[in-house]
């Protein structure tokens, strides 16, 4: 049988003094503290954007906007030849802090980051090479842009080796804690990705000109990273320090942090495939634009997540009730943060839908909306034992269970489509979520040889469905407002006096307090 332990360091004799650093990294204001400056972070550039992605589509036009658009998303995609090296490095640098051993940090430092900007540069070395095809043949660039659109993708080529190496020295910073560092440093880096584009303007409106300003703009946030995870650690100036024994242990974890990083954005993005495949680009508008909208929920357990990884890595190590009290309070937290939310989703689906978009949008896509709503509360669910088992050191089990999942998935989410439309893949997709998020919970009971409590979870996921079940009756607005008044005020009555513990009670009041 295959072990299923945590894979971390023996704290030796320095248990106590380690138990005593774990408590001073992942304390509960520390952590909700970080929380919010992840989401300042992340909802930040989001208004930026809204000012900038108009003016810069009125400026440089349709055409080379799309190509602007696709840059970004080449960036974002070819961040994989980092190979889930800076999640490894983090997980080790977050270890050896909880047991009082940065003696060892220099070597995992400067091995994991260099290897990470040498695949960098891989990368971009592949992206040049497959520039003249990209542009050519598989975008169908306009003849008049053509040439402008392959210089701005070979300067882009040029940037992915400090785009990746950013994320090892933040890796470094995560490890340690220093969200509001590091928020302080994304927060401008998001707003330029989407202003610099428009200092150019004056001068040209050139592709060369607006992906060569967020080319330069990468080069000196690379910097500024570098600068604040050496320097904060006294590692700068010194010497790289090289450990080659270090390798089949980063290797190891990022292989598998690699298959979890390909296989989830295939199985995320296969379903609109299918629909188009299967049924109609139509029906592939009437599906991706609720599922877009409604992923934007993710937004709360990504920052939370993006925090307790480290935390989890650091307290694994010698303290592993607190990692597990850590993990049960983060389930009810997202459980009690995400409920009113999904219900006011599922509830108002239709109304909101006609609202926004017609009533012709809101027919074919408000049980659609409704499935993906409650997969997405799962899906958020589930981003907290996949830290938890990955902040373990065990990246492969993570690997394994979407290695599992994807044929499974495959098979339903073509059978559901075919038979039911858009609804079957909506509900494919939320089967698949529910599946990945009760193995990962069932992954992290076996880490911790108990059965993590869920009465928060069960509560929750019962009334989301209980409103389902409701909204199929044919309800008036004014009783769809009176049941959501209702059960929002049952939940947040029942959450604050039944699930939170007096001492969370407190802490969320001095927290809202600013004390």
């Amino acid at each position: 049988m295959v072990s299923i332990e945590p894979r971390v360091s023996s704290p030796g004799p320095n248990e106590s003094a380690g138990e005593g650093r774990v408590r001073e990294l992942t304390r509960g204001s520390l952590l909700a503290r970080n929380t919010v400056w992840n989401l300042i972070g992340q909802i930040g550039p989001m208004g930026v954007g809204l000012f900038a992605i108009p003016r810069l589509i009125h400026a440089i036009g349709t055409e080379r906007f799309g190509v602007l658009t696709i840059a970004w998303m080449v960036v974002g995609y070819f961040s994989f030849f980092d190979l889930g090296l800076g999640r490894a490095m983090t997980n080790l640098v977050a270890q050896r802090l909880a047991i009082g051993r940065e003696g060892e940090l220099s070597p995992i430092i400067w091995t994991a980051n260099l290897l990470m900007l040498g695949f960098g540069v891989v990368g971009g070395l592949i992206l040049a090479a497959v520039t003249p095809v990209l542009v050519e043949n598989l975008l169908r660039t306009p003849a008049p842009i053509v040439t402008e659109t392959k210089k701005a993708f070979y300067l882009l080529s040029l940037s992915l080796p400090f785009v990746i190496s950013t994320a090892g020295f933040r890796g470094v910073l995560e490890a340690r804690q220093k969200f509001k560092v590091i928020n302080l440093a994304r927060f401008p880096m998001g707003m330029t990705t989407f202003a610099a584009p428009l200092l150019v303007l004056p001068w040209s409106n050139k592709l060369p000109a607006v992906i060569g300003i967020l080319v330069l703009a990468r080069i000196v946030f690379w910097l500024v990273h570098a600068i604040l995870a050496l320097r904060g650690m006294s590692l700068f100036p010194r010497k790289c320090d090289i450990d080659r024994s270090l390798l089949p242990m980063l290797f190891s974890f990022g292989a598998w942090m690699t298959v979890s990083n390909i296989v989830s954005p295939l199985m995320a993005y296969l379903d609109r495939f299918l629909i188009g495949t299967l049924l109609s680009l139509t029906a592939v508008t009437y599906y991706s634009t609720p599922f877009e909208a409604v992923m934007k929920l993710l937004v709360l357990p990504a920052a939370l997540v993006g925090v307790l990884f480290p935390a989890f890595s650091s307290a694994l190590v010698t303290d592993r009730e607190r990692a597990a009290k850590l993990f049960r309070r983060a389930v009810k937290y997202v459980a009690l943060t995400l409920l009113p939310v999904t219900l006011i989703v599922v509830i108002f689906a239709e109304n909101g839908l006609r609202l926004w978009l017609g009533p012709t949008f809101a027919s074919h896509s408000a049980r659609v909306l409704q499935w993906l709503a409650i997969g997405i509360f799962v899906n958020g669910l589930a981003t907290l034992p996949f830290a938890f088992v990955q902040g373990a050191g065990r990246a492969d089990i993570t690997g394994k269970i979407h290695l599992l999942e994807l044929p499974f998935y495959l098979i339903t989410v073509w059978f559901l489509t075919k038979h039911f439309g858009i609804e079957g893949t909506a509900i494919a997709w939320t089967i698949r979520v529910i599946v990945d998020c009760v193995l990962l919970f069932g992954a992290v009971e076996r880490l911790l040889h108990k059965m993590p409590r869920a009465r928060t979870l069960l509560a929750s996921i019962g009334i989301i469905f209980a409103a389902f079940a409701i909204s199929m009756l044919n309800m008036t607005l004014l009783f769809k407002l009176t049941l959501s008044t209702v059960g929002l005020t049952v939940s947040v009555v029942v959450g604050w006096f039944l699930f939170f513990t007096p001492e969370e009670r407190a802490f969320g009041l001095s927290f809202i307090r600013g004390r």
